[in-house]
């Protein structure tokens, strides 16, 4: 039984790997994203086109910067954060006001966080330290650079939507995006519990983001009772309905990540992390990129075996089927790349 710890000295995880926490889905693409020769200059390059400098500025400018004399709670939580992950450097923290309950990673040399005053209202104490380790935990994970790249991409490729069925082809490459966005989100929720160790109050957060403050109102029981209902509502058009909804979606349903947060508490995985059972950074360039490809397929296989919804049942066959091909097609790359699968960080 997992056992929260608010109250007293939290575990520190020296040199532990984003691949601890990673939801299979998101590790796999990172994996492979960092496995190509000369990607991180490219990154940077293309992340050039967006002034960091600027947006810092404009930060620095426009809202508080956390720090001794500033928000020094929320200062101490990232200085915690960074400790518990081991983060390289601590990262700056800016209080935005803004009623919008939100916080992000920004930046690629030097990624800091941004929150919403929003946020502040909503949350207690152990859920702001949630949130904030939440995006330590994108910022490990190389989140914030990453998905700039792909915001960069993907403004690229729309120009090529004049093209015959350019449409198409952007509208595909933006789903997929999207579904790595919500799979990073999981990821972060996980780094989120790992840092901040308290399991309720990761669960609150989730409720509040769907249901505001007035917790007396609500059941954590309930809750994960909607979540379920929401898993296997309905017949095969419900399914379709909420896989139209999601498609829009940067972040998975509140209802969701309660699940998935729960869930992967309740696995061991993260009391064996807790006990000091996790990959190391330093063995990251060893991590396989066919390896990463088929723990995802699998964990897509094991989270639809658990699904009621009979839309995935419909399409569980087909999607089984793609990612398979695509765990081979790195094989048979790879093999004729010298039987090279190892990844560069």
């Amino acid at each position: 039984m997992t056992t929260n710890t608010p109250d007293r000295a939290r575990t520190r995880f020296p040199g532990i790997s984003s691949r601890a926490y990673e939801h299979p889905a998101d590790r796999s693409a990172l994996v492979a994203l960092r496995s190509l020769s000369g990607f991180d200059i490219v990154l940077r390059r293309l992340s050039g086109l967006f002034n960091e400098r600027a947006i810092r500025l404009a930060f620095l400018g426009g809202s508080v910067r956390a720090g001794e004399d500033q928000f020094r709670n929320l200062y101490d939580m990232v200085r915690d954060a960074a400790y518990i992950l081991d983060l390289p450097e601590v990262p700056e923290l800016y209080v935005r006001q803004s009623p919008l309950p939100n916080a992000m990673a920004i930046g690629s040399d030097h990624p800091f966080i941004v929150v919403n005053t929003g946020l502040l209202d909503l949350h207690d104490d152990e859920e702001l330290r949630f949130v904030i380790c939440h995006e330590v935990g994108h910022i490990l994970s190389g989140h914030a650079v990453y998905q700039t790249m792909m915001m960069i991409l993907t403004r690229l490729g729309s120009r090529l939507a004049w093209l015959p069925l350019g449409n198409v082809g952007i509208a595909a490459i933006i789903m997929g995006l999207q579904e790595w966005f919500r799979k990073a989100e999981l990821s972060a929720d996980r780094a989120g519990l790992l840092a901040g160790q308290d399991l309720d109050a990761a669960k609150r957060t989730m409720m509040k983001m769907a249901g505001g403050t007035r917790l007396g109102e609500m059941s954590t029981e309930a809750f994960l009772a909607q979540a379920r209902e929401y898993d296997a509502v309905g017949d095969v058009r419900d399914g379709l309905l909420k896989f139209l909804n999601l498609i829009q979606q940067t972040h998975p349903y509140p209802v969701v990540r309660f699940a998935e947060i729960d869930r992967w508490a309740q696995s061991g995985e993260y009391d064996r992390i807790l006990a000091g059972d996790y990959p190391r950074r330093a063995d990251d360039n060893g991590a396989s990129i066919s390896e990463e490809i088929r723990n995802a397929a699998n964990a897509y296989r094991e989270s639809w075996s658990q699904s009621a919804d009979p839309f995935i049942g419909k399409v569980r066959d087909v999607a089984e089927g793609a990612a398979a091909a695509a765990g081979g097609l790195f094989d048979r790359v790879s093999r004729r790349g010298g039987g090279s699968q190892n990844g560069g960080s």
